[in-house]
């Protein structure tokens, strides 16, 4: 069994307005997942400089970062990035360039945990349609052409509007699409922007949203998670999309 979540931090920056990157740690060990994609990473004008540093991460919780930063004091690709807790082995990384009207990318980490081997993606689609399945579209292209295939999750924020069609329609093709419930916004929940799809040999034992009193503070929004079991011709018991 493997814990996988992912967040949309919006740069550390909390519904109180207040940049607080120690409270991001302190809802990360809340929801206590073994793998984390997080979204909105670094903050987005000048050097791009992480909101949410490694040597932080490393310091005050049991997870470390992935970086993909191209500039100096940059952690995320595109402000995504991967955290993984300490002990599970990070076999391979790269980033992903996605087709977009504003810079977009995705950013993939393959994993060995000591008894299984699993891919990430994590992933920041746009804000319109047209480009949202097209992102979908490249992702999907991009997994097909790697060398080697493995049981793969994707999660991050799709900003998808609707509950199908649209990129969610690609995604659910040769994949389980999981709407583990309302993320955004974080004070008062009532859009799945926040997504986890799996390939079908994974098991969806359990999945949610973190609604902690902390989370409705740390960023607009919530944390989404997943319980899973990697097995062929296994059988998703989670909602699906």
């Amino acid at each position: 069994m493997i814990s996988v979540a992912s967040y949309n931090i919006r740069k550390s920056v909390g519904t109180d307005w207040k940049r607080d990157p120690l409270r991001i740690i302190d809802i990360l060990k809340e929801v206590d997942a073994d793998i984390i994609a997080l979204q909105e990473v670094d903050r987005r004008f000048g050097s791009r400089t992480a909101s949410l540093s490694p040597e932080l991460i490393s310091e005050h919780s049991e997870y470390e970062a992935i970086s993909f930063g191209m500039r100096e004091r940059s952690l995320g690709w595109h402000g995504n990035t991967i955290l993984h807790r300490k002990g599970v082995r990070v076999i391979n990384t790269m980033t992903l360039t996605l087709p977009a009207l504003e810079p977009r990318g995705a950013v993939l980490a393959d994993f060995d945990t000591g008894s299984e081997r699993i891919r990430i993606i994590g992933l920041h689609l746009g804000l319109v349609d047209l480009w949202r399945r097209r992102q979908a579209q490249s992702v999907l292209h991009q997994l097909d052409v790697l060398d080697e295939a493995l049981p793969t999750v994707i999660m991050g924020d799709l900003n998808q509007w609707t509950t199908e069609g649209g990129c969610l329609a690609h995604f659910s093709e040769n994949h389980q699409v999981i709407a583990p419930g309302p993320s955004f916004h974080s004070s008062r929940p009532v859009l799945s922007f926040d997504r986890i799809i799996t390939t079908t040999d994974i098991t969806v034992r359990e999945s949610g949203v973190h609604r902690s009193e902390l989370a409705r503070k740390g960023s607009d929004h919530l944390p989404v998670w997943a319980r899973l079991e990697i097995g062929v011709n296994a059988a998703s018991m989670a909602k699906t999309a």
